[in-house]
């Protein structure tokens, strides 16, 4: 297929080299500025603007990969006067209304990216919806050239996708970074001292529920450590507040799970 990237960043340029690679020809990518177009142009040997007028009107698919905020008003401006664009985005909060036109459609795919860390797409979950049947089995061969994990999934329902995937990275990575700042703090221990933990854990939720896998003084309800462990806390009352909540909230998952 002929693709134009809308977008130029982390997504896009994991996005763009998986599309190139499978044999898709980037026809083009636009960024809002010169230096961003230009580089990801570069890496897939296409051409670049940054002016939505000039952008290239032969391309099967628009993929249209930028912040939530700016989304709608690049939609609006691709849409204008082409109403025969099949227009797509990428995010997976937003709906796929977001887009004004009949030609419009989803492709999420649920991951963590960076320009610096090229991934293996073939593994990453992809989740499609498009307003039009032909443009949701051209959006469905589209994701399966790229990743063998495709699913449909409605704008409505992909929300508490996002949603979850929130607390499943970012906030499991924010937790990753207080215990940095503990050990930092306390020892000067490296946080790699942690990734044997980590990985291993990440490992158990492959053969085992995250309720199966779930270890530690708040499953055992051991208030001596936890009670321990809020004290030396004490001078960082918002990380204390996380610890009590999170000790507490799988506390109450043991005791419903067990219920159940």
């Amino acid at each position: 297929m002929k693709i134009v990237l809308v977008g130029a960043g982390n997504l896009a340029t994991n996005l763009g080299k998986a599309l190139k690679r499978v044999g898709h020809e980037i026809v083009q990518v636009w960024s809002r500025t010169e230096e961003s177009a230009a580089s990801l142009a570069e890496v897939l040997q296409c051409p670049h603007t940054v002016a939505l007028a000039d952008v290239a009107d032969e391309a099967d698919v628009y993929i249209v990969s930028v912040k939530d905020t700016a989304l709608q008003s690049l939609a609006e401006g691709l849409a204008d006067g082409h109403p025969d664009r099949f227009i797509i985005h990428t995010a997976g909060s937003m709906p796929m209304n977001v887009i004004p036109s009949k030609r419009c459609g989803v492709l999420y795919p649920m991951q963590t990216f960076s320009k610096q860390r090229e991934v293996h797409f073939r593994d990453i979950p992809c989740f499609v919806e498009a307003l039009q049947d032909n443009d949701r089995q051209m959006l469905m061969q589209l994701a399966a050239s790229v990743s063998d994990k495709v699913y449909e999934l409605s704008s409505e329902n992909r929300k508490y996708l996002h949603l979850a995937a929130v607390f499943c990275c970012n906030f499991a990575n924010r937790c990753f970074a207080i215990g940095e700042e503990l050990l930092r703090e306390h020892g000067g221990v490296p946080f790699s001292v942690m990734l044997p933990l980590i990985d291993e854990t990440a490992r158990k939720l492959h053969t085992l529920s995250p309720q199966e896998a779930q270890t530690g003084p708040a499953v055992r309800w051991d208030t001596n450590v936890i009670d321990k462990h809020l004290a030396l806390l004490s001078s960082a009352p918002d990380v204390q507040d996380i610890y009590e909540r999170l000790s507490k909230s799988i506390h109450d998952d043991k005791l419903r799970f067990e219920k159940d």
